[in-house]
């Protein structure tokens, strides 16, 4: 069956050279994006019941944009100021750019991984006596505690905002030829608001391999995966796939 409708489970991308935007003028389709999941702020007082003082640490890990703005939120909520020497360890360059929307480069000790907080491994050993605290989410990916474990740092996890389902009842109605997942919690989310949800004629695309035990949890039969060899991106998957059957 062709493919004419494809609903992408993100916010839409904020730039006009999204290659989303290639696939739909290349091929002339329909692609709408809607968050199947949303972040929401963990209030002070649920952090004060973590026992979570943020006077106790010298140094941040940084994982995510969202780390970022809730661990900023969460200081300013709670009166407290951020002294200048605290150190930030980035995961990736952008978070450290993202970084700056609160503090200035020049007056900041900032470290920065290429891609993952292993990166920067050499970089925590040097403060390996100091006490360093890793602001997330309440779903946290395992393999950064277990890095940061094998660092053998002394760290603490704060869960400063969690991930919560979209409501999606006005979308009850609508057909798609094409989902489009990037985690887990997409999945859930279709679950939550659609229990009796039936995949028939409907394709399924996901991201990760995390993303794809979990369609297969929910039997959700795929039909396009990424990343693969030759389509290291999810557009790229896709549109290999259009090609295919909209001959």
């Amino acid at each position: 069956m062709k493919v004419k409708t494809i609903l992408v489970s993100q916010p839409q991308p904020a730039s006009e050279k999204s290659p989303y935007n290639r696939l739909i003028e290349k091929h002339k389709i329909k692609v709408d994006f809607r968050p199947f999941i949303h972040v929401e702020g963990v209030p002070a007082k649920d952090v004060r019941q973590q026992k979570i003082d943020f006077a106790n640490f010298d140094n941040i890990v940084l994982t995510s944009r969202n780390a970022v703005d809730h661990f900023f939120r969460l200081t300013e909520e709670m009166r407290f100021k951020v002294p200048d020497s605290t150190k930030y360890f980035c995961q990736s360059e952008a978070v450290a750019y993202y970084l700056q929307k609160y503090v200035q480069y020049r007056k900041r000790k900032i470290y920065v991984g290429e891609r993952t907080i292993a990166d920067l491994a050499s970089v925590f050993q040097k403060f390996k006596k100091e006490r360093f605290l890793l602001p997330s989410s309440d779903i946290l990916k395992p393999s950064i505690p277990e890095t940061l474990d094998k660092m053998g740092i002394n760290w603490t996890r704060a869960q400063l905002y969690k991930t919560v389902v979209s409501d999606l009842s006005d979308l009850r109605d609508v057909y798609y030829d094409i989902l489009v997942f990037f985690s887990p919690s997409g999945i859930e989310s279709l679950f939550k608001n659609f229990p009796n949800f039936e995949q028939n004629n409907t394709r399924i695309a996901v991201f990760g391999n995390t993303t794809v035990e979990a369609a297969k949890q929910n039997n959700l039969r795929i039909d396009i995966k990424a990343p693969a060899p030759k389509t290291p991106s999810m557009t790229m998957a896709i549109e290999q796939y259009v090609e295919k059957v909209n001959k």
